[in-house]
């Protein structure tokens, strides 16, 4: 056999073994799709290979989640997105400002203060869940939108990924900037922030993700129906005499939407930030 063709072989190999993988991996997504467009009575009917065909398809699971007056599953949706847009806009905003200072802005106890951000990113959030519980509830926060923000907007993991791009970045178009007459905010508005999109876009997308999936706190501090996450609203379809798994396929199917979207509008900054910041995983 030629090198050529051991080549060919090679990477036809290749290529097969990554789409099983990949397969394999989205295939608990694929099931999860194909059940909630399945009559109830045929979800776990057929639990082999045969479960990813389905033989009867209908939207009736969409329509009773969507507009049944005893699922507030919208209202619910709409609270997630609100609180975690807010986290992530007003996150970047605040950790990139907090990074750039730190790494731009010369000051004492600035690398000091490095240390001690780095050292919180690895506080597990369980260890401070009772200590912040009584900061939220002493400002009158419980069920209100606040506690689901204002916790969360300073986020080390976001300081360290914005400090590490932004060391990249030249001193020389700063100092430029500077003998124009620009002060340091201007700086960091007009030139550090055009060139720094793919840390932005990978902040704002590890954000929204840590945060749409977050189930422990919303559960404690949003226990009114008025501010109730999706996480904890479809939880709570559980908790009914008879469970419908075709509703809470449909529910989870659209809840995984907006994750996706967002991940293919910022694919290309994504992957950019990651490889220039440096962070794996």
């Amino acid at each position: 056999m030629s090198r050529t063709w051991k080549k060919r072989f090679y990477k036809i190999g290749l290529s097969l073994s990554i789409l099983l993988l990949g397969l394999l991996f989205i295939s608990p997504l694929l099931w999860m799709i194909i059940a909630s467009v399945k009559p109830e009575t045929l979800i776990f009917k057929d639990m082999g290979i045969q479960s990813f065909l389905p033989k009867q398809a209908t939207f009736d699971n969409y329509l009773a989640i969507l507009f049944t007056d005893s699922v507030n599953f919208l209202k619910y949706m709409w609270n997630s997105l609100f609180s975690v847009g807010m986290i992530v806009l007003l996150g970047t905003v605040v950790n990139s400002l907090c990074a750039y200072a730190l790494v731009k802005l010369k000051f004492p106890g600035s690398g000091f203060i490095l240390v001690v951000i780095i050292a919180l990113y690895v506080v597990p959030f369980e260890s401070v869940l009772i200590p912040l519980y009584v900061v939220v509830n002493s400002f009158g926060w419980i069920n209100e939108f606040p506690s689901l923000i204002v916790p969360f907007i300073a986020e080390a993991f976001s300081i360290f990924l914005f400090i590490q791009f932004f060391k990249g970045i030249p001193n020389e178009l700063e100092e430029a900037a500077q003998i124009d007459g620009a002060n340091p905010l201007q700086v960091f508005w007009k030139i550090v922030v055009p060139n720094s999109k793919p840390v932005f876009a990978t902040a704002a997308i590890l954000s929204f993700v840590t945060h749409w999936s977050d189930f422990m706190w919303p559960l404690i501090v949003a226990t009114d129906d008025s501010i109730r996450t999706v996480q904890v609203g479809i939880q709570y379809l559980f908790t009914d005499n008879n469970i419908e798994y075709g509703q809470i396929m449909a529910a989870l199917t659209l809840t995984t939407i907006p994750v996706v979207l967002i991940f293919i509008f910022f694919q290309r900054y994504y992957v950019q930030g990651i490889t220039s910041s440096g962070v794996k995983g």
